[in-house]
């Protein structure tokens, strides 16, 4: 098996952990863009 099928088969077994992975994608982008934003406003 490859771990895209492991993957698939955890996630079909527990549905919850689709929510939580979505949610830490967008918390980790947003987060990501905000230190961006703090780099580039910093200097003369």
């Amino acid at each position: 098996m490859s771990d895209k099928d492991n993957m698939k088969d955890y996630l079909a077994e527990h549905p919850r952990m689709i929510g939580v992975l979505f949610t830490l994608f967008v918390l980790l982008s947003q987060a990501g863009t905000a230190a961006a934003g703090i780099h580039s406003q910093m200097g003369p």
